[in-house]
């Protein structure tokens, strides 16, 4: 063990990295739907990482340009990294990423994002033609709904509560 000491007070949760098939279907997804923002892309030899995070996380930065906002990166939490591995959008055999919620690979579950109105943010969603995993109505948990995103990988939706 190292002699170095390190405050874990000052640790943050970054962000969390999803594979997927297509940025040109997955971006979309994620900018329009949910309203994130890509503040970052950075490709490599055989793949392109894609930075997103919600606006409002930028805080006092929110006009700052995408170049700005990427130095920002490790000093925030709640970013999503899409990983995109070159071929896979015209591969007719790829079979898609496993999830996390079905066998082989249980494990990973989702992701949760809250939403000032989950009753209308489930309109919006089917508006966008979004599939659902579970609506509010159905099941235990009427207060939230889970989406799927276009790999498969689910979404929590909850509603904002008010104090």
């Amino acid at each position: 063990m190292s002699s170095t000491t390190t405050n874990t007070a000052t640790y943050k949760f970054n962000h969390t990295m999803f594979r997927i098939k297509d940025p040109k279907v997955s971006l979309p997804f994620y900018e329009n739907v949910l309203g994130m923002e890509m503040f970052k892309e950075s490709p490599g030899g055989d793949f392109t990482n894609y930075f997103l995070a919600f606006p409002a996380g930028f805080e006092d930065k929110a006009n700052a340009s995408k170049e700005e906002k990427a130095k920002m990166q490790l000093n925030r939490e709640g970013v999503l990294e899409l990983c995109h591995n070159w071929g896979t959008e015209s591969d007719a055999s790829f079979k898609g990423y496993a999830s996390g919620n079905d066998e082989p690979g249980r494990g990973f579950g989702h992701i949760a994002i809250t939403v000032d109105d989950l009753e209308a943010a489930c309109k919006r969603f089917d508006d966008l033609g979004v599939k659902f995993k579970k609506r509010p109505e159905e099941g235990k948990m009427r207060h939230t709904a889970f989406i799927y995103d276009p790999d498969g990988y689910w979404v929590e939706i909850i509603g904002q509560t008010k104090l």
